[in-house]
């Protein structure tokens, strides 16, 4: 058996356990669930009895959520290229199915559909083996607990991550006890969605405010409770996202980072802006756990040190900041510009643009390793929990608050200039929520955030439909045919697909 050191320290990357002991199939009896990596693989008959045990599951649980298909080409395909921000990148004949997202004429047997499935539900399972398995473990009882609740926050997320993209999915809280209960039928979303809360509710309960550093990166409670917002937020639950991100702001836990651009830099990561991140590390005596590629594929093309090109972002894009916002620069990676780390772009090239949040300075490159495998993935910022006590302030008709929140965004991309981004002052309800979406595109801009927000605020065919973006259709993707087919019809299929 392989040796792997499983450190507690998420950024130390030694997070493998092999899915012989770990994982049963999650939603139904695709094989494509157990091919995976053995690495470290145990026997699982052995497993599941002490402390060290229970460690190592919610490591393993950590370390997917880096995974191809949690953040390569199914996350930009499903959740980024629908977007008027971005567009496939690359060469024109290159991964040519991302353009079927972008015009909306991808069907269901497209293979980032499935692949996006899979990365969530696997998710999903890592976390359900861990709440079905540690409560028999005798251990800490604390340490236990905290356990549970992390596992349950990644269930959580995984599965707000489905219901944004899928509407109704399987609900699965518990691990299959035979075959019989391997295929479960789509449950209602409004059902997903308060699965969600209930376990995001429940985390929020144990999870610590902060953690040292050698347990740095783990879910926290104003990350429980900050992701609870945004999914109280799709639900239009205004007063609970409102108290929510008041409870995190309250909390005194995060700030601003003052540097907008310096803040998506490796060395700037779990900065005090950082509610919750996807841990990844370059490690150059375990390349098997320097296995992120989310910086790789969204690199410069065509210099050593940056990447594939892909998921650019779009002149629409571009155009869409406020005169002078240094946020523009910050995000895009402009063909023949010298980036603040001092990397010559070249003038000529595949693409014009690229994702800046995503970069990692060419001169970090390590040979033989994929570019950028050291970057973190920023899932929950500070600045959106601003955004959204904002926009919950002005819904339930607090505009001084909304304003507050709304200047502190503002402020730390204004910097010390007096000429650009000016207060916004307006009380008028319309037009205040439309200068928060307008703060969102360009404060989150690149994230994965857009597409899910511009449909939850009921824009999609004002700002997609030139794209080809139809109510009642494109609201969510198609149900993967293949997870269909291996239910024996129990799964159904979106309308319209």
């Amino acid at each position: 058996m392989k040796n792997i050191n499983f450190k507690t320290n998420l950024k130390q990357k030694g997070l493998y356990l092999g899915l012989a002991a770990l994982l049963i199939v999650p939603s139904s009896c695709s094989d494509s669930f157990l091919d995976v990596d053995p690495q470290g693989k145990q026997v699982g008959a052995v497993f599941w009895v002490n402390e060290a045990d229970a460690t190592k599951a919610v490591n393993a649980m950590y370390a997917n959520l880096r995974s191809w298909n949690n953040t390569a080409f199914a996350a930009i395909a499903v959740e980024s290229m629908g977007s008027d921000e971005a567009e496939k990148g690359s060469t024109p004949s290159d991964a040519t199915f991302f353009n079927l997202y972008d015009t909306f004429t991808v069907g269901s047997t497209d293979g980032q559909l499935g692949g996006f499935w899979e990365g969530q539900y696997q998710n999903i399972n890592y976390a359900n083996q861990v709440i079905t398995n540690i409560p028999a473990i005798s251990m800490d009882e604390s340490l236990k607990a905290r356990y549970l609740a992390e596992a349950k926050f990644v269930r959580a997320y995984s599965y707000f991550r489905l219901v944004r993209a899928f509407g109704d999915v399987p609900l699965r809280l518990s691990l299959p006890k035979d075959a019989s209960e391997y295929n479960l039928p789509r449950t209602p979303k409004a059902d997903v969605y308060a699965a969600i809360e209930k376990d995001l509710s429940e985390a929020a309960a144990v999870l610590p405010q902060n953690y040292g550093a050698t347990d740095l990166g783990r879910v926290t409670k104003g990350a429980a409770q900050s992701l609870h917002a945004k999914v109280s937020m799709y639900q239009g639950k205004w007063q609970q996202v409102f108290d929510l991100t008041t409870q995190v702001i309250n909390s005194g836990q995060y700030s601003l980072f003052a540097d907008y651009e310096a803040l998506f830099r490796v060395a700037n990561e779990n900065s005090t802006e950082s509610i919750f991140e996807i841990q990844n590390e370059l490690i150059p005596s375990n390349k098997e756990a320097s296995n992120s590629q989310y910086s790789q594929v969204q690199g410069v093309r065509g210099v050593t040190g940056g990447g594939w090109g892909f998921n650019v972002p779009t002149e629409a894009l571009s155009k869409s900041f406020e005169a002078g916002d240094p946020r523009r620069d910050a995000t895009i990676i402009f063909r023949g510009e010298t980036t603040p780390a001092g990397d010559a772009i070249p003038a000529t090239g595949d693409n014009p643009m690229y994702n800046q949040k995503s970069y990692v300075p060419f001169k970090l490159y390590v040979t033989g390793f994929s570019e950028g495998s050291q970057q973190n993935v920023r899932v929950i910022r500070y600045a959106e929990v601003l955004l959204m006590n904002a926009e919950a302030a002005n819904e339930i008709g607090n505009s001084v608050q909304a304003l507050a929140s709304l200047e502190l965004v503002r402020a730390r991309a204004r910097g010390a200039s007096k000429t650009i981004l000016p207060k916004v002052t307006t009380t008028d309800k319309a037009t205040l929520r439309t200068a928060i979406w307008n703060e969102r595109r360009s404060e989150l801009a690149m994230e994965f955030d857009r597409y899910f927000d511009v449909i939850r605020q009921g824009r999609g065919t004002e700002v997609f439909g030139p794209k080809g973006w139809k109510a009642g259709k494109n609201e969510v993707w198609p149900i993967p045919q293949n997870e269909i087919d291996l239910s024996a019809g129990v799964l159904t299929q979106n309308p319209g697909y």
